[in-house]
C-alpha cells in the first residue's frame, strides 16, 4: 500500500512487503568466493551462479533486457516513468564473497526482534558476536538480525546490496506512478580481489551518475576513499654453491628479510593508523637463493602522498642493499585505484541529493571517508561519479558478520527517495 507523505508530497514505502530479506537468505547460500590467484575475468565461474539467478528473477519482475555477460557482469533497466530529461542513474553492487573466509555452505540465521544478548552461532559455539566487539548491534535492538551459522562468512558484503536493488527494482516496476528517470543496475564481479570493473563495458552500461550499494551503518554516506598503489620491491642477489659461498653468495632472502625488518613497527603500518592516516602494508612475499619479492599496498587519502610514501620505501630498499655488496633491486609501482572525491567535488549534486534522499527516508546523512576502495573508486573515474550506500552489512569478511533487515529495508526506501530527488532536480 502506498501512503502520501503530506510534507513532502512524495510517494514512499509504506506498508510495503518487502522481498529484501527472504531474497537475501537464497543469495548468500550461493557460494561466489572470487580468487586472487585466478588470472581469468570472473576469476571463479561460480559467480556466474548467482548472476544467472539474478536475470532470471529480475525478467520474472518484468525487466525484459536482464542480461549476463561472458565476463560476469549483470546489466538491467528500469525504465523511465517521468516525461522530464533525467540523468541515467546506476545502482551498482558486487555479487562476490571475499577469500578471507568461506563462503561455501553458508546456512543463514534469522534472530527475530534481537534482544541485545550476545548471539552463539550454533555450528561452532565457540564463534559469538557480542555488542562489546560490534557496538553497532546496541542500535539495532529490535530489529531481526541474520548471522551464518558459524564456520563461514554470511556474505552480506555484498549481497545485501544486491538483495537491496533486487527488491528497488521490483518495487519500482510494480508502481510506475512514482515519477523517476531511467535506472541501470549493474552487479560485478571480483570486487573483492579489486578487479570489479576491469571489464565493465561503460557504453552498454549508460549511465551518467551512480551509486554503489556497499556500505555500512544506517546513515551512512561514503564520498571519499583512499587513493591506492600497489608496489613490489624484486632483490637480486648472487648464487654459489653453499660450500664454497665465502665472498661470493649474496642472499636475495636475506636481503629482502632485512629490508621488510627496516619497515616501522609504531607508524606507518595498517596496525597503528587510523582516520585519515595513510599506510604502506606489505602484503605478500616470496623468494629464492637469487631472487626474492616482496608486495606492498599504499595506501592514502591524499593522492600526491603516494609517490611520497613510495620515495621513503625505496629509500628504504636503497639503504638495505648497501649493507649486502652485490645486490639490487627492482622497484614498480602499479596504480590501483584514486579517491573517488577528486571525482566527486566536481560534482556536488550527486552527494547532495544522496543526503536529500536520506532526509526523506527520516535519516541525516553521515558523510563518510572509506579506509579502503570500493568499485564506485574506479568508476567515478571511468566516467560514472559514484558515492557508497548503506547496506546495513557489519562484521564483513568473518565469520561473526551480520546484517540487520530493518537497515536493508531502509536502504530499499532511500533507493526510491534517491530516484525521485534526481527526477524532480531534471
Amino acid at each position: 500500500m502506498l501512503i502520501l507523505r503530506l510534507q513532502i508530497g512524495q510517494m514512499s514505502i509504506t506498508n510495503y512487503n518487502h522481498t529484501v530479506a527472504e531474497r537475501f537468505m537464497r543469495y548468500v547460500q550461493v557460494d561466489t568466493q572470487s580468487d586472487p590467484a585466478s588470472p581469468t575475468q570472473p576469476s571463479t565461474e561460480k559467480q556466474k551462479d548467482l548472476s544467472r539467478i539474478l536475470v532470471e528473477e529480475l525478467k520474472a519482475i518484468g525487466i525484459a533486457d536482464a542480461e549476463l555477460d561472458e565476463h560476469g557482469y549483470v546489466y538491467a533497466t528500469i525504465p523511465a516513468t517521468s516525461s522530464k530529461n533525467v540523468p541515467v542513474l546506476c545502482y551498482c553492487s558486487h555479487v562476490d564473497t571475499a577469500p578471507d573466509c568461506s563462503g561455501a555452505g553458508v546456512k543463514p540465521i534469522l534472530h527475530r526482534n534481537y534482544d541485545g544478548s550476545d548471539i552463539v552461532l550454533p555450528d561452532d559455539t565457540n564463534v559469538v558476536i557480542t555488542t562489546k566487539e560490534h557496538p553497532y548491534l546496541i542500535e539495532r535492538i529490535g530489529d531481526d538480525i541474520i548471522t551464518a551459522s558459524g564456520t563461514t562468512l554470511l556474505g552480506a558484503d555484498d549481497k545485501a546490496g544486491v538483495a537491496i536493488i533486487m527488491d528497488l527494482a521490483a518495487y519500482l516496476i510494480q508502481h510506475p506512478e512514482i515519477p523517476h528517470g531511467t535506472i541501470r543496475i549493474l552487479f560485478t564481479p571480483d570486487e573483492e580481489i579489486g578487479r570489479g570493473v576491469n571489464k565493465v563495458d561503460m557504453k552498454r552500461l549508460g549511465a551518467q551518475f551512480g551509486y554503489t550499494l556497499d556500505g555500512g551503518e544506517r546513515a551512512h554516506l561514503e564520498g571519499e576513499t583512499f587513493s591506492a598503489d600497489g608496489v613490489t620491491v624484486t632483490f637480486h642477489g648472487i648464487s654459489a654453491h653453499p660450500g664454497y659461498a665465502k665472498d661470493k653468495m649474496v642472499s636475495a632472502i636475506k636481503t629482502a628479510s632485512a629490508f621488510v625488518d627496516k619497515l616501522p613497527r609504531n607508524e606507518w603500518c595498517p596496525e597503528t593508523t587510523e582516520g585519515k592516516q595513510g599506510f604502506v602494508h606489505p602484503v605478500h612475499m616470496e623468494g629464492v637463493l637469487e631472487k626474492a619479492s616482496v608486495s606492498f599496498i599504499i595506501r592514502d587519502f591524499d593522492t600526491a602522498m603516494l609517490a611520497k610514501h613510495e620515495e621513503r620505501l625505496k629509500a628504504l630498499a636503497e639503504e638495505t642493499i648497501k649493507e649486502f655488496p652485490g645486490a639490487s633491486f627492482e622497484f614498480v609501482v602499479k596504480e590501483q585505484y584514486r579517491n573517488m572525491k577528486e571525482i566527486l567535488d566536481q560534482h556536488p549534486q550527486v552527494m547532495d541529493y544522496a543526503e536529500e534522499a536520506y532526509k526523506r527516508a527520516g535519516m541525516d546523512a553521515i558523510r563518510m571517508s572509506v579506509r579502503g576502495g570500493t568499485d564506485g573508486s574506479r568508476l567515478s573515474f571511468m566516467g560514472l561519479p559514484c558515492p557508497n550506500l548503506f547496506t546495513g552489512e557489519m562484521g564483513i569478511h568473518s565469520k561473526q558478520e551480520y546484517v540487520s533487515v530493518q537497515d536493508m529495508e531502509k536502504a530499499v526506501e532511500t533507493l526510491v527517495h534517491l530516484a525521485q530527488v534526481w527526477e524532480q532536480n531534471s
